[in-house]
């Protein structure tokens, strides 16, 4: 939310009709070959689910809203999250090295980020250290990304004939909005909200430390070859064909 204070709206706005396309076809597409994946490796279904919808969406917040819907088991969760969790830490030191290598502009880079890595707080994470534009770029667009939890939630409980299926709305997304536009209304708050913006990060920041106390040993092993085959495959796909994509339709 408080990143929205360093953002106008028109920004918010001009970045998520920007990365639409994007999100689209890459969610759709994801979903897709999440599921001919786990077929493949005979990944138990609802397992299966969770980490493609991780992987199209936005991590753990994906994973959460899903997995009530379909009342997943603890191990189930688990695992899912092991998965997202292990890739989102490996991309959060790899991407802003990769995107310098490639020559990557700030937009380019803030739309990748968005598109390949799993959580918000790594995609931030990620892109804060790439530059201004592009923390502004990632943040919206990814946030933009998360609003697909509710309808993906909605359609797997009507496929799957869970009518009191329940889950938690992305109201992070909503107050994130709020912020941009109080920010735009009120223009000469502009040092008030230079600060909160700060604070932001450095929370996000403590965030990213908090979980990276629980990457261990044990993790990786709760996680299994299978599912993590998966979640890397996946992973690798959406990471090439994202970056190809914005190389071929965003100016560097």
């Amino acid at each position: 939310m408080g990143l929205g204070f360093g953002i106008p709206l028109s920004a918010v706005m001009s970045a998520g009709r920007m990365g639409f396309g994007f999100t689209t076809a890459t969610i759709a597409g994801t979903l897709l070959l999440g599921w001919l994946v786990g077929r493949m490796f005979k990944v138990e279904s609802v397992t299966s689910l969770l980490v493609s919808s991780g992987t199209a969406i936005c991590g753990g917040s994906a994973i959460a809203a899903v997995g009530a819907v379909l009342d997943a088991d603890r191990k189930a969760m688990a695992v899912s999250l092991g998965t997202v969790f292990i890739l989102n830490a490996i991309a959060l030191f790899l991407f802003p090295v990769l995107g310098r290598i490639l020559g990557l502009g700030q937009e380019q880079f803030g739309v990748w980020a968005a598109i390949a890595i799993h959580d918000t707080s790594s995609v931030v994470g990620a892109a804060a250290r790439y530059g201004e534009r592009a923390l502004e770029v990632a943040t919206t667009v990814k946030l933009t990304r998360a609003l697909w939890i509710v309808p993906l939630a909605l359609g797997i409980a009507i496929v799957a004939g869970r009518k009191g299926g329940a889950f938690s709305l992305p109201w992070f997304i909503l107050f994130f909005l709020l912020a941009a536009t109080i920010r735009s209304l009120f223009p000469e708050g502009g040092l008030v909200f230079l600060l909160l913006r700060k604070i932001s990060i450095i929370g996000l920041t403590c965030t990213l430390f908090l979980i990276g106390t629980g990457f261990s040993r044990e993790a990786i092993r709760t996680v299994g070859a299978r599912v993590m085959v998966q979640g890397i495959l996946l992973w690798i796909v959406i990471s090439v064909v994202g970056l190809l994509a914005v190389r071929a339709f965003i100016a560097p």
